[in-house]
């Protein structure tokens, strides 16, 4: 997901953490979806693109359809839980994911009491996007749906005043402080004209409270941490990708701070990382914070306006806070500029040691290679406009959004040593003598996709890079380090060329490291784009171990025409037991028979082959303890 950011005239930083722009003149034009820049569309995120993209219809027809009795309700395959507790909804084939999945996973385990853990997702249960969250009060074993309140929000840019008024809702993530309270972010926004009747387009990043209840209740309505009223539909930015953390550190100057970082996609071509903060348990946020601020190494600005600097388009932004109130956020950066074929981009990370309010300018902490353009190498209309992780061989089953992102954690034990993963389709495995290098990138108008000899013949695999800094994000060893002599995850526990991609990272109260990725290491995974999910671990952050969390292999997803599985997953641990979540595609998606449901035949349930996938599938949430040391 990307946002860009605001515009330089018009803009207003009101208190409270409200977003709000000037009334646009007589000549400004409209900026929803369909007014980005194809770069602001290849990392706005998946969420957001699902609900203010085009709606691509599915054919109406089920060609191959078999009768079925299986309720679409099982918990369990093999060790893996199934978090979200719903039963399949009965979609019709055109709507295939608007009524059912569950994707873009996330996953906070309480530090006082882990046993408790809470766990949120996109959800579509009802037909379109909001913010699902589901608790455990038993170590994982066991899940129970939780209601939460988004769609009704009441901020300070709608006047104070109550009123439904979301239609959509994603972005999710979670996290606890040191008294027991939970907490949600929800990105939420209206669709505008392009995909619905209502010309509005207002959006909002709210923070959700639970007091008392672990998450089986939250506060009424969400908190607002940014807002945009767009009401006549202007379309004059978005607000994307937010992500939050809780100083969750007794010991901390800044204890239970909430801090939530985003993107902001404006109309001139920017894209900005923004923070804001609370200091009284989520109930109000300051004023936006730049964050992505200049730095010499942000060389090529693609002609797009400087305002804040010439780091002006990014993406991907993860805040963590240290146990020393040290505030870190990392996201992905663009503007790298390329030489000859060379396709690179950049890691960025900078702290805060004021609890939020004032950032240091940006460290580089890796570079890293993007994932390929799906259109080159899986055929002209797959996903155009997209990067995903192309299968090896002929077929082209795997084509759904991907991108490569940057994670942070910091070692519990020693608040000034961090690591930083991230994907990179170039690494130390990669066989670039035989078949496999850089070829450059597409054109701005096709949203600057990366390309590479050797994507279909095998010779390139994604995988995990590591860099680690030891001196508090002054420095890492990815800062000056090719991202080729990085340290990989994935290829350190299983057979070394494979796409790995999609990674959570988390240490342990004890100093472990724990990360978890989907893997097409497994069997067949990389001929047929299935996939499964690994769990590695080390206490040296140079020596890997790891195994299998998924019990069987999971089929490309089919849900959203194939092309939309989420944009990340992410993985907690307590001192014993890691607790990896991810949208998983085991499940045959269900739909009414032909033929059925009329007067004279009642109606039955059938699955269907799906042009990628066959059966057609369903996207759930799973999970699986795994001990760890």
């Amino acid at each position: 997901m990307r946002r860009r950011s605001l515009t330089a005239s018009g803009i207003v930083l009101v208190l409270g953490g409200t977003l709000s722009l000037a009334a646009p003149g007589a000549h400004a034009q409209g900026f929803g979806y369909d007014k980005l820049t194809p770069v602001q569309k290849r990392h706005v995120s998946g969420a957001l693109a699902e609900a203010l993209g085009p709606q691509r219809a599915a054919p109406k027809a089920l060609p191959g359809a078999s009768r079925t009795s299986a309720p679409g309700c099982d918990g369990r395959r093999g060790a893996d839980v199934k978090v979200n507790q719903n039963c399949q909804t009965v979609t019709d084939q055109p709507l295939a994911g608007r009524g059912q999945a569950q994707n873009e996973t996330w996953v906070s385990v309480n530090p006082n009491d882990p046993r408790r853990i809470l766990a949120s997702y996109n959800d579509y249960r009802r037909g379109d996007g909001t913010c699902g969250v589901d608790y455990s009060s038993d170590n994982g074993r066991t899940w129970t749906d939780s209601t939460t309140p988004n769609g009704f929000v009441s901020g300070a840019a709608f006047g104070g005043k109550p009123r439904q008024y979301m239609q959509a809702a994603g972005d999710t993530s979670v996290a606890w402080d040191t008294r027991g309270n939970a907490y949600l972010a929800c990105q939420e926004f209206k669709r505008g004209n392009a995909v619905s009747p209502d010309a509005d387009q207002s959006s909002g990043i709210y923070v959700y409270r639970s007091t008392g209840s672990g998450g089986a209740s939250f506060d009424f309505p969400g908190r607002p941490v940014a807002e945009h009223d767009d009401t006549a539909g202007a379309g004059t930015f978005l607000l994307d990708k937010p992500l939050m953390t809780v100083d969750a550190h007794a010991r901390s100057p800044y204890r239970d701070r909430v801090y939530v970082t985003w993107t902001t996609f404006a109309d001139d071509g920017t894209a900005y990382v923004y923070g804001a903060r609370s200091a009284d348990y989520g109930e109000h946020f300051s004023a936006p914070v730049l964050i992505s601020s200049d730095s010499a190494l942000c060389a090529q600005t693609y002609g797009i306006p400087t305002p804040h600097g010439r780091c002006n388009d990014n993406q991907n932004s993860q805040p963590v806070a240290a146990p020393d109130g040290t505030l870190y956020v990392t996201w992905s950066n663009y503007n790298v500029a390329q030489t000859g074929r060379d396709n690179r981009f950049q890691v960025f990370v900078a702290r805060s040691t004021d609890g939020g309010a004032t950032f240091s300018a940006p460290v580089k902490a890796a570079d890293y290679y993007d994932l390929p353009d799906c259109d080159t190498y899986q055929g002209t209309g797959k996903n155009p406009g997209r990067d995903c992780v192309p299968e090896k061989g002929a077929s082209t089953n795997s084509i759904f959004r991907a991108t490569n992102y940057p994670n942070l954690a910091v070692d519990p034990a020693n608040p000034k040593r961090l690591v930083v993963t991230t994907g990179s389709y170039v690494n130390r495995n990669s066989n670039e003598a035989g078949g496999c290098a850089p070829a450059g990138l597409t054109s701005f108008d096709s949203g600057l996709g990366s390309l590479y000899d050797g994507v279909k013949n095998g010779g390139c695999a994604n995988d995990i890079v590591l860099s680690v800094s030891s001196d508090g994000g002054a420095s890492f060893t990815g800062t000056a380090t090719d991202v080729r002599k990085l340290p990989v995850i994935g290829g350190s526990v299983r057979p070394a060329r494979a796409d790995r991609f999609w990674q959570g990272t988390v240490f342990t109260p004890r100093g472990t490291l724990v990360i978890a990725y989907y893997d097409r290491g497994y069997g067949s995974d990389e001929t047929t784009g299935f996939s499964d999910v690994t769990l590695a671990t080390s206490r040296d952050l140079a020596r890997f171990t790891g195994g299998r969390a998924t019990s069987s292999s999971m089929p490309p997803p089919s849900q959203f025409n194939g092309r939309f599985y989420g944009d990340y997953i992410m993985v907690d641990a307590s001192a014993a037991t890691a607790h990896p979540v991810w949208s998983d595609t085991r499940s045959p998606a269900l739909f009414l028979c032909p033929g059925t449901g009329t007067p004279g035949r009642p109606p039955e349930l059938c699955t269907a082959p799906a042009a990628n996938a066959s059966p057609a599938n369903d996207e759930d949430v799973h999970t699986s303890a795994v001990a760890v040391h």
